[in-house]
């Protein structure tokens, strides 16, 4: 019983943690996206037609998840970059929904 409290409480800390714990910073991720995208998808985001498709408006064809998922497990031409923390991935998320 005292266990199933314990993790209960420890599922409930972490669904409800503060905002600040996990905070996307799109700053950061100009910066990721420069040093991880920019070869493939340009630093103006507007890719390489018919090899690499432009993520200008990324956020109106996928969802943050989508695009998450996209990033750390690639697709396609897209290698997956799975040596990026999940707060990386959520950071170039973030910037390019901007």
């Amino acid at each position: 019983m005292k266990t199933t409290l314990i993790l209960t409480l420890a599922l409930w800390a972490a669904t409800h943690a503060p905002a600040a714990w996990s905070k996307d910073d799109p700053a950061a991720g100009a910066k990721l996206y420069a040093s991880n995208c920019t070869a493939c998808h340009g630093a103006d985001r507007a890719g390489m037609p018919g090899a690499f498709p432009a993520l200008t408006d990324i956020g109106k064809r996928m969802t943050p998840v989508q695009i998450k998922e996209k990033i750390s497990k690639g697709g396609g031409l897209m290698p997956p970059f799975s040596h990026l923390s999940q707060q990386e991935i959520d950071d170039i998320s973030s910037y390019l929904a901007k």
